[in-house]
């Protein structure tokens, strides 16, 4: 190591320079984003399962593979603000990635500077700071599915069986995370494409075959791993939950133009808005200088990156930015291959290329990591995570305001009540305030018009009782003082544009409102 430092050491600081820049880009304000629903429900799992041994496979409940809970449950009773430690979960695997992004380049071009370059575009894109500073899985799958790419090209290449195990585990640890790593399993035996082929071409046959065989071991150490999720009840709910998010394989003959034109224009759209997009330009540079010279490398890179897109497009229900986000590494590997070329015009262009993409990231960067509300968006993204229900705004506050209340009366119950069962609220609150002696918190349903029945029971009990909605979710008909409500607390969400439907139902932002409820004035 000694040795390696002294004679590749600017190499070293340059590597550690971006992994650096990456930290710190992913950790500054790690919680300013408020908690998203699936964060939450994340979280709460996590808690519950560390509480209780036997609740180890309860993410299977709603069909979730539980490999991210497993890994936060060891860790959320450690530390004070459990959506802290949740997303930066998600930030270890970001930085995964980033030295992912160097290996995978360097394996395919055999260039340091194409993997610096490389590595540093991931590292300030906007694209991947968002969702590598969330408490969800796509940033631990992204993670997997790369170094999954990173083994399989090291087993072809070296021909070694230990190597196949190791990517074994890898590729287990990815069908453990989420159902989107069935694509890399797939994909797994493309890796042939960059193998060393023997010069005589009668021999390719062979070789082709012998490649193969080195997948066995891969295939069933990860088979091996995926079914421990047997060991759990409700390990049929990930094929049944799975009818929920796609369509039948009948849809590709029956309409395959939508949603796929849709989904597959949006796709991009994101890739403009948080790629930043001029990173497409760079990407198509490097393919037209070397495209002759790393043909298959190239091929392979672009297969990882298209494949899963295209199917995800035609066949996905629901599509958003973060279901696309594991398939963006391998593009982003060949976003530094012109650094390969020594051509003066082809460097200018390219570095000018470069400096606008910084320049672009840069700006984006730190409105998201400063003031969210003010960072370009894509619309569905700034919707689920700024401006409606899914939005936490306001619950961590409420949640201090509870703990002092449990403080101020020791002896008094809280007995707070919120919109809906499952999601942003009650699991919300209920992460904050785990472990928390005399508060518990309940779902009451929605579209809530008075006091609910469990809450006017528990305030005729002389408990403390609240009630915790979203302005969406109420629908009351008189005046909330003149039904035993009373406004404690309010906190606002980011505005929605004008135009939009929610916008004209429920008003310009909703609101978090936290309601006492009192008997005395009835």
């Amino acid at each position: 190591m000694r040795k390696i430092f002294e004679k590749e050491w600017k190499w070293v600081v340059c590597g550690l320079l971006i992994l650096g820049l990456s930290f710190y880009l992913r950790v500054y304000q790690l919680t300013i984003l408020p908690v998203f629903a699936d964060e939450a429900i994340y979280i709460r799992w996590s808690q519950i399962m560390a509480n209780e041994p036997t609740l180890r496979f309860l993410p299977l409940s709603d069909g979730k593979q539980p490999l991210f809970m497993w890994v936060l449950m060891f860790l959320v009773r450690r530390f004070n603000d459990p959506l802290f430690i949740g997303r930066f979960v998600s930030v270890l695997a970001g930085m995964g990635t980033v030295v992912g992004i160097f290996v995978l380049s360097f394996l395919l071009f055999r260039s340091k500077k194409v993997s610096l370059v490389s590595s540093f575009i991931w590292a300030i894109s906007p694209f991947a700071i968002f969702f590598e500073r969330m408490a969800l899985v796509d940033s631990m799958l992204a993670f997997w599915i790369l170094w999954v790419l990173i083994f399989g090209i090291l087993t072809v290449r070296y021909r070694r069986f230990d190597l196949a195990m190791v990517n074994g585990f890898i590729l287990g640890c990815a069908s453990l995370t989420k159902s989107p790593a069935i694509f890399s399993a797939l994909l797994l035996p493309t890796v042939v494409l960059v193998s060393r082929f023997p010069k005589k071409k009668r021999e390719w046959g062979k070789h082709i075959i012998f490649s193969s065989v080195l997948f066995i071991p891969t295939y069933l150490i990860a088979f091996g791993m995926y079914n421990i999720q047997r060991l759990g009840p409700n390990f049929q709910m990930l094929s049944m939950r799975t009818k929920d998010y796609v369509f039948p394989i009948s849809h590709l003959w029956e309409n395959p133009k939508d949603p796929f034109i849709p989904h597959f224009d949006r796709a991009f759209e994101w890739i403009e808005m948080m790629g930043p997009g001029i990173v497409l330009p760079l990407v198509l540079v490097g393919v037209f200088v070397l495209g002759r010279k790393r043909l298959r490398e190239i091929l392979l890179l672009l297969i990882w990156f298209f494949v899963p897109l295209i199917i995800q497009a035609m066949f996905a229900k629901t599509f958003t930015a973060r279901y696309v986000f594991y398939t963006l590494p391998p593009l982003f590997a060949l976003s530094g291959i012109w650094m390969a070329r020594k051509e003066r015009v082809i460097r200018s262009g390219s570095f000018l290329i470069l400096a606008i993409l910084i320049v672009q990231a840069v700006g984006f960067d730190f409105w998201l990591l400063t003031d969210p509300q003010r960072a370009n968006l894509p619309r569905s993204e700034r919707s689920g995570y700024l401006e409606e229900w899914t939005a936490g705004t306001g619950i961590r506050e409420v949640a201090q305001f509870l703990k002092e209340e449990a403080l101020r009366e020791p002896k008094k119950q809280i007995v707070v009540g919120t919109e809906g069962y499952f999601g942003t609220l009650p699991d919300g609150l209920w992460m904050y305030v785990d472990g928390v002696p005399g508060i518990t918190v309940i779902g009451v349903g929605l579209g809530i018009k008075e006091i609910p029945i469990s809450l006017y029971e528990s305030a005729k009990a002389g408990n403390k009782t609240y009630l915790l909605a979203n302005t969406s979710r109420l629908a009351f008909e008189d005046d909330p003082k003149n039904l035993g409500l009373f406004l404690v607390k309010s906190y606002q969400k980011a505005k929605r544009p004008e135009g939009l439907r929610e916008y004209v139902i429920h008003g310009e932002r909703d609101e978090l409102q936290l309601y006492e409820v009192r008997l005395d004035t009835l």
